[in-house]
């Protein structure tokens, strides 16, 4: 691509910082760096027409963890870090709303449920282990989080009693993201869309930025490509595909929360009368692994079949939209914030929580810079 003198002066010309990626955490880099260097020249670089990741894809839960995840890191994590998680969500949540406003995103704390199949003893660990749960927390919510309810949706093929979260929420995805793109426009900070960072060579005083297109210096590199982050020698990233797909209306819809079932690996929510179904990433763990936003029989199938034995028996529906979106998970569940070089930061491996930490990942990425 043969850029003009105008186009090199205007966009590519004494640039302080470049960020890679348009998401959540990338925006509030942009923002938090603005916000401490008033003057500097910051530039966003965005693979996709819209973000590419996950942070338009994603099925709006501003949560931090269902009782049966946050049993399960217990088993890898201390106790202190499974604390530290949830608190970092916590917060990651409060600025996000604090940032643009509840009535932007279409804030609505519903509550959060958790469904068990009769099929598991997962409901019979939970129950064990709920009341050491909320010990564990209440420092944080200063009240109990989880709690047990009765099947009052009219669900088939689960426990009749499901796990209740009173601090649980849901936002309307697009207008949050439409909320960050235009206040970080309103900043003077430019954003370039479908330019793809192939490479990147650090000298002595800045960093040379290869894209897809064309190549300019930049003074430092942070990276917020987050489920892409192994493309830019992050191996500590390893991509992780969810599907989504959403009903059209469906008349006198009487469902209304977030719904976790199977570990986190299935959630659906109410959003417009519709229902909003997605996971099954444990179906193929390999499979899921990758970069390529497209759908698979497997998951499209067991979704759909799920809708009609569990979540809307004896409720005709038909899908309306299928999509994909792409997740940065790894070994450990804290996120990769580090400095890579002299003049290369990132801020990556959100774990699918990229709504409750993308902010707060955002503003430590911007204050790695000193």
């Amino acid at each position: 691509m043969t850029l003009s003198y105008w186009e090199i002066k205007s966009w590519l010309t004494n640039v302080d910082y470049t960020i890679v990626g348009s998401g959540i955490v990338g925006l509030n880099c942009a923002l938090q760096l603005k916000k401490r260097f008033p003057k500097a020249s910051i530039l966003i670089l965005e693979k996709g027409t819209l973000p590419q990741g996950a942070s338009t894809k994603n099925a709006g839960f501003a949560c931090f963890g269902s009782l049966s995840e946050i049993i399960d890191d217990l088993k890898t994590h201390s106790e202190e870090d499974v604390i530290n998680l949830v608190k970092k969500r916590r917060v990651g949540l409060q600025k996000l709303r604090t940032t643009l406003g509840d009535k932007r995103i279409d804030y609505q704390q519903c509550g959060g449920y958790e469904l068990f199949s009769k099929n598991t003893s997962l409901f019979e660990t939970c129950l064990d282990q709920k009341d050491a749960v909320n010990t564990l927390l209440r420092p944080i919510f200063k009240a109990d989080v989880f709690s047990l309810k009765g099947n009052t949706f009219g669900f088939k093929n689960i426990k009749e009693q499901y796990c209740f979260n009173q601090f649980e929420g849901q936002i309307d995805t697009g207008r949050m993201m439409e909320a960050l793109l235009q206040k970080v426009l309103s900043n003077g900070i430019k954003i370039l869309n479908n330019v793809s960072v192939t490479n990147f060579l650090e000298d002595v005083n800045s960093v040379k930025v290869e894209t897809s297109q064309f190549s300019f210096s930049t003074c430092k590199l942070l990276i917020a490509t987050n489920g892409f982050a192994s493309a830019l020698a992050i191996p500590e990233v390893k991509p992780a595909r969810a599907q989504v797909l959403i009903t059209k209306p469906i008349k006198g819809l009487h469902i209304k929360g977030t719904f976790h079932l199977d570990e986190g690996y299935y959630y659906f929510r109410n959003i417009d009368n519709r229902i909003l179904f997605g996971g099954g990433r444990n179906l193929d763990f390999k499979a899921e692994e990758t970069t390529e936003l497209s759908q698979t029989a497997l998951v499209q199938n067991r979704l759909e079949r799920l809708l009609k034995t569990t979540i809307l028996p004896n409720i005709p529906f038909e899908v309306a939209h299928r999509w994909s979106g792409i997740m940065g998970v790894g070994a450990q569940k804290k996120p990769v914030l580090k400095q890579i070089s002299n003049h290369v930061f990132c801020g990556v491996r959100l774990g699918g929580m990229g709504v409750a930490i993308g902010s707060l990942v955002g503003e430590e990425l911007a204050n790695l810079i000193t």
